[in-house]
């Protein structure tokens, strides 16, 4: 390794020799420079990118023979032995050299923050022994004949014209258009959706290897696509045929800072457009704005801001210490013209590894520093984090500087990492920078200690990389089918489109979209401009598949048709209407879902059997709605009653129309029930719409009166009625008239399935219409007044104790609480049977537990198992005994041990408070120490309400009460009377 002395000497520089060939895009400067290289006996060219080193090194082989050209690159180096022309990217190319020929291309990169000191290094330095050439734009010639006296200065004119062609949607831009973005997401983007629309598109990136960027063109140039997506990469030199350039994004990361491209950069990219004589064209598409006149201008007629300053760093570092290279890094511009460069990545890697005691141990002297210099220069590829970077140099150094070479062990686990083709885009993508990164490696000299076998093992797995790269860009962003159908459009060969049984539709023998029904649906890859053929030709037949169809589906099976609960009517599994609100809620208005080829009277058939089906199964699914709305039988209240259960999907509370049930006669009832209506304790339903099929036509129908699909809880309290539940947690979110079309009714935290509430009043009634000394006592009975949960009422219902007490108080019931000693002292007590028991009173007078004009013996009675009466007495669940009071623990603390432990414990006793859910008055008689108020407020003592004139009234009253008329005592053995005087004879026995 060559050690550098520094030098203070002034900077000499001069043009003598240096031929400037200036001008824009497409004058045929690359040409020109290769012409020039292969006339010399022996010749250097640098370039910017990598895969135009790999495009002119291709070329160069072509005249001159592939054993006369050397590639040399970061990560590549091809040497036959003998080559007289060298091929490099201008990072590559040596500081000096012995050739005929130098030529640097795209010198005005020497203004570039990130790589600019590399060029000007270049530029102010290299010479070849006989002609020397610098390519660039016209807007270096002042820099140049500033810096490079005596320079000669030849500008050439675009061979072709370029214009501004405005702004245009992506789907709508010409073939053979380039889009340019400037991030690889941007990229993917565009490509991918260029495929659906177009039937795909070629990426270039500069990231890229050069075998995966070949296979990219390739796809272009062959005509397999129409449109290429690259990064900026294409500004610099690649020879493409592109007549349009369509800018996606116009600002860009240049290593610092995200900024926007100058006219320059602009024009350098747009310039891409037109080849040789062909005009080209550029504008811009997606979210950017059109490009102001001015700008405009500048691009079409090349004229820009010139380059004033050119980026510089020097190269005569001082390699004495860390600290004297650091400071010989951060030399000032020598010159006018120049300006220091921001610190590069290797300045960065340097400054973090100067914080490393490790490494400052390794680098004391001055072959150590040039050194950890020499492989700071190692390229960030990965673009990871600048510590992240400088720990790899760092390892690398380390090993360089205690075992003279990098550890063969260390260097195949890192290989090894890279050696897989599985994955998507992004991860080849990664593994292809990381094995660039120890390809740039193998190819240093003297840091390896086998570097042939190095550079074989990394060429190789980059190549497999790249090869695998350009499957998945290929297979993600290339559609064969819409590619060969696109050629095929432009050849005016398109056959006939085909239709499967399926309902497939095939052109070409490609599918190019979906018969549902009656309405034909492109494949998306398949749309855009040039899709319009292809549908055409799909619709060829479709006009005699209209036909046929309309035909099948006038005779169609009700088997084959089906109403889902999104309200779409289904043939055979394809939509072919769908259902909207009607002036009445049970006939809704069906809406053919047909395309515009059915017409005339193909489309009336379509029409009339659909809306037959429909009304059909409405009938069927919700027959005792239609039965009610129809029954001729009932006449005044009955009628009212069935007409307000029609208009509330088939369930009403009971006490919202209390009034009119309690005018209703037994007549009326009766006729009532035989239409399928139950008069329950809480409600007056219909039992068959609590399935799930009538249920979730019901939700249906109300949705759609109500705009209600979209509504949160749509379809879901359907599904668990479905799955059995007899109640379920309610969520705050789902609309709440789902609940009731499923038959559930809120209370509380639950709701709790209408039937089985009135299984619930079947045991909570006999509970409370015991009395102490009337027989066996019912479970939950406690003293006539009150009762007590039981297991049976928290099982039907699913409920916990704390859900069982939202549920009652929710019902209208009051809660007392007592120790439960005293409580389960009193269920313990023994039963005397007494011979005047209520079984034994007439039914009609046992019945009437209200009080009121309608007896309560007009509820139906279910004898569920779990209400059967048992000898012994009912002892409450665990969960429904609570922890006592903080208030009462002192007392409970002064108890015997026994006893304490009783009084911790305490039990809810329940009654009927006030109004019952039927809007009457609760029966019995109030307590005679009653201290509490129908509010809750605790009293002190009893409290006699009435006056002493309203007691002598109330007497005078009794005394001239007429008797009640005595009743018929002909009981229909249907009525909830016979049922409960048959409970009644049960409990007697």
């Amino acid at each position: 390794m060559t050690i550098q002395n520094r030098s203070f000497e002034p900077l000499i520089l001069t043009g003598r020799g240096v031929t400037a060939i200036l001008g824009p895009t497409n004058t045929g400067k690359t040409h020109l420079a290769i012409e020039r290289l292969v006339a010399h006996g022996s010749g250097l060219i640098g370039l910017p990118l990598r895969l135009l080193a790999r495009e002119v090194y291709g070329r160069i082989c072509e005249k001159v023979g592939v054993a006369n050209v050397a590639l040399i690159t970061g990560e590549e180096k091809i040497s036959p032995p003998g080559a007289r022309f060298q091929v490099c990217t201008v990072e590559a190319m040596p500081r000096q050299t012995d050739a005929a020929f130098v030529a640097i291309d795209e010198v005005q990169i020497a203004g570039d923050l990130e790589r600019g000191h590399i060029f000007t290094d270049r530029i102010l330095h290299l010479r070849g022994r006989e002609e020397t050439l610098l390519l660039g734009a016209a807007t270096m010639r002042g820099i140049l004949e500033k810096l490079l006296p005596g320079i000669s200065v030849i500008t050439r004119p675009r061979m072709s014209h370029l214009a501004y062609d405005g702004a245009r949607k992506i789907t709508r831009l010409p073939r053979r258009s380039a889009v340019v973005a400037f991030s690889a997401d941007e990229v993917y983007a565009i490509a991918e959706l260029i495929r659906r629309q177009r039937g795909g598109a070629a990426v270039v990136l500069g990231a890229l290897s050069p075998r995966t960027r070949n296979s990219q063109v390739e796809l272009y140039q062959s005509g397999d696509v129409d449109y290429l997506i690259a990064t900026d990469a294409i500004g610099m030199g690649l020879n493409l045929d592109v007549d349009h350039v369509a800018f996606a994004q116009h600002r860009k990361y240049d290593g610092f800072q995200m900024r926007d491209l100058s006219a320059a950069e602009l024009g350098q990219i747009a310039g891409r457009a037109g080849r040789h004589t062909r005009d080209g064209t550029f504008g811009v598409t997606g979210q950017v704005e059109p490009f102001p006149d001015a700008l405009v201008e500048n691009i079409e007629a090349h004229t820009f801001e010139p380059v004033r300053v050119l980026q510089w760093r020097t190269t005569d570092f001082d390699f004495s210490s860390l600290d004297d290279l650091r400071a010989s890094i951060d030399t000032a511009a020598p010159v006018d013209g120049l300006t220091r460069a921001l610190p590069a990545v290797d300045t960065q890697a340097l400054d973090h590894l100067m914080r490393d005691d490790e490494v400052r141990s390794l680098a004391m002297n001055r072959e150590r520093v040039a050194q950890l210099w020499d492989v700071c220069q190692l390229p960030d590829y990965r673009k990871i984090a600048p510590a992240q970077h400088a720990d790899i140099i760092g390892a690398i150094f380390s090993d360089l500087a205690r075992h003279g070479h990098v550890d063969a062990d260390y260097m195949a686990e890192q290989v090894h990492r890279s050696d897989r083709i599985d994955g998507d885009i992004d991860t080849l993508s990664h593994r292809i920078a990381q094995i660039r990164t120890w390809t740039f490696v193998s190819h240093r000299p003297g840091w390896l200690a086998d570097p042939t076998h190095w550079q074989e093992k990394t060429r190789q797995i980059e190549d497999s990389l790249s090869d695998a790269l350009h499957e998945r860009l290929t297979k993600r962003f290339v559609d064969r089918r819409t590619s060969v159908l696109m050629k095929r459009l432009r050849e005016n060969s398109m056959s006939e489109a085909e239709i499967s049984d399926t309902g497939d539709v095939l052109v070409e023998g490609h599918h190019v979209g979906q018969l549902q029904g009656f309405r034909f649906t492109a494949d998306t890859a398949a749309e855009g401009p040039d899709a319009k053929a292809v549908k055409a030709a799909a619709q060829k037949a479709l006009a005699r598949e209209f036909e046929t169809r309309s035909e099948r589906f006038s005779i169609a099976a009700n088997g084959d048709l089906a109403l889902g609960s999104d309200g779409l009517l289904r043939w055979l599994g394809g939509p072919v209407a769908t259902l909207s609100s009607g002036e009445d809620w049970l006939v809704p208005r069906v809406i053919l879902l047909a395309d515009e080829q059915l017409t005339g009277p193909a489309r009336d058939k379509v029409a009339a059997r659909a809306e037959r089906f429909v009304a059909h199964h409405l009938q069927t699914v919700l027959k005792p709605l239609f039965d009610l709305k129809a029954a001729e039988q009932l006449s005044g209240i009955a009628r009212g009653v069935a007409f307000q259960l029609v208009e509330h999907y088939g369930l009403l509370n009971r006490r919202d129309v209390a009034e009119d049930v309690r005018s209703l006669d037994q007549d009326a009832r009766g006729a009532m029930r035989r239409l399928g209506i139950r008069f329950g304790f809480y409600h007056i339903f219909v039992p068959m719409l609590l399935k799930p099929a009538p249920a979730g036509l019901l939700t249906l129908l109300w949705a759609l009166q109500n705009d209600g699909k979209e509504k949160p809880g749509y379809g879901e309290v359907v599904n668990s009625l479905a799955s059995g539940r007899t109640s379920v947690a309610t969520d705050s979110t789902f609309e709440r008239d789902f609940y009731r079309l499923a038959g559930y009714r809120l209370l509380g935290q639950r709701a709790v399935r209408v039937d089985i509430l009135e299984r619930l009043a079947d045991l909570i009634r006999p509970a409370l219409a015991w009395k102490p000394g009337q027989g066996i006592r019912p479970d939950g009975a406690y003293d006539g007044r009150n009762f007590v949960v039981t297991p049976a009422m928290m099982s039907i219902l699913g409920a916990t104790a704390e859900d069982m007490e939202q549920i009652l108080k929710s019902l209208g019931y009051r809660s007392e609480e007592k120790p439960a000693a005293e409580i389960q002292s009193e269920l313990e007590k023994s039963v005397v049977p007494d011979q005047s028991s209520a079984a034994e009173a007439p039914v009609d007078e046992a019945s009437d537990t209200s009080g009121a004009a309608e007896p309560q013996s007009t509820l139906p009675v279910t004898e569920a198992p779990e209400a059967e009466a048992k000898p012994e007495a009912p002892v409450a669940p665990k969960e429904a005994v609570q922890e006592t009071e903080p208030a009462e623990e002192q007392a409970a603390a002064d108890a015997p041990d026994g006893e304490a432990a009783e009084a911790e414990k305490t039990m809810l006793l329940w009654r009927q408070a006030g109004p019952d859910s039927r809007g009457r008055q609760r029966k019995g008689p109030r307590p005679a120490n009653r201290d509490e108020t129908s509010h809750g407020s605790r009293k002190h003592g009893p409290k006699d309400k009435k006056g002493p004139r309203r007691q002598a009234a109330a007497k005078h009253q009794q005394g001239h009460k007429k008797p009640r008329p005595e009743r018929k005592e002909q009981i229909d053995p249907n009525s909830p009377f016979a049922k409960l005087a048959a409970l009644k004879e049960q409990m007697k026995k």
